[in-house]
């Protein structure tokens, strides 16, 4: 399999000379409008419900292989692509389909830093209208099943001091005072790191510098020689802040694809407030 073409996390000025590659896959998980309106050049949109699969009381859960095979196949993703995807909320959705990729095992994916925002700021070419991929035939495996967490395995996880929960939802989602599900509060011994605290609101909302993030956690207690779950309502902020994690080097991370629209809907799991 060929090396990737660039780093996980990846800046506009990296990824511009290599617009019209051959490998690269420009994604983009904007809606549809602001896509049709603006998009790097050749990027394909992918709809963020296409990434989704929900199984109430769990809203986030998912797809099956077959559905994601369809779901790649359509846009076009080979084997040997690599996919760079982006959209202009802060990159939660992209970050999911690189989470999603990463369970599947795919080799080669990266972020932009700071989605299309910091590609318009810095002045990277823009085209408008639809861009008709050229479908696959890919074939999606769970290759990496390590990058995944359910509900028994957090629940499991509870009492063991070489893991940390991650819960990367707003301070007031964490301490139940914002009510989105039927019981509010957190997943017991879960630390609560806000998804935007890695970002830097006044660059486009690219990631801080790494000293910064790596501060930031290891006062959380988030530490590499830790297992990490992360999860949000429903594994779309905390798949950003998987993609922070991977990028600063921690080697066990899972997403809990479930989070507390699972977890805060059921009567028989542990919370705390």
């Amino acid at each position: 399999m060929p090396a990737p073409l660039l780093p996980l996390i990846v800046s506009p000025q990296q990824l511009q000379p290599l617009l019209g590659h051959d490998r690269l896959l420009l994604v983009d998980l904007s809606e549809p409008a602001d896509y049709l309106a603006q998009h790097l050049p050749g990027a394909i949109h992918l709809p963020f419900q296409a990434l989704i699969q929900p199984r109430p009381p769990a809203m986030g859960t998912l797809p099956d292989l077959p559905q994601l095979s369809a779901v790649f196949s359509a846009i076009g993703l080979r084997e040997d692509s690599h996919v760079v995807a982006y959209d202009n909320t802060g990159n939660g959705r992209a970050s999911r389909l690189l989470w999603t990729l990463d369970v599947l095992g795919h080799p080669a994916f990266s972020l932009l830093d700071g989605g299309l925002e910091a590609w318009v700021a810095d002045g990277g070419p823009l085209e408008s209208g639809q861009v008709a991929p050229r479908p696959s035939q890919y074939t999606a495996r769970l290759r990496n099943p390590a990058a995944l967490a359910d509900l028994d395995y957090v629940r499991s996880r509870l009492e063991d001091d070489d893991v940390v929960v991650l819960d990367t939802r707003t301070p007031a989602e964490y301490a139940g005072t914002d009510q989105r599900a039927a019981r509010a509060g957190h997943i017991p011994g879960a630390v609560n790191f806000d998804w935007t605290l890695a970002m830097d609101p006044y660059r486009q909302r690219r990631l801080l510098p790494e000293a910064v993030l790596r501060k930031r956690l290891r006062e959380l207690g988030v530490t590499p020689d830790k297992e990490v779950i992360a999860h949000c309502q429903t594994h779309h902020r905390s798949a950003h802040t998987y993609i922070v994690l991977k990028h600063l080097g921690y080697q066990r991370v899972r997403g809990y694809a479930g989070s507390w629209s699972e977890w805060g809907n059921r009567d028989d799991t542990p919370i705390e407030r």
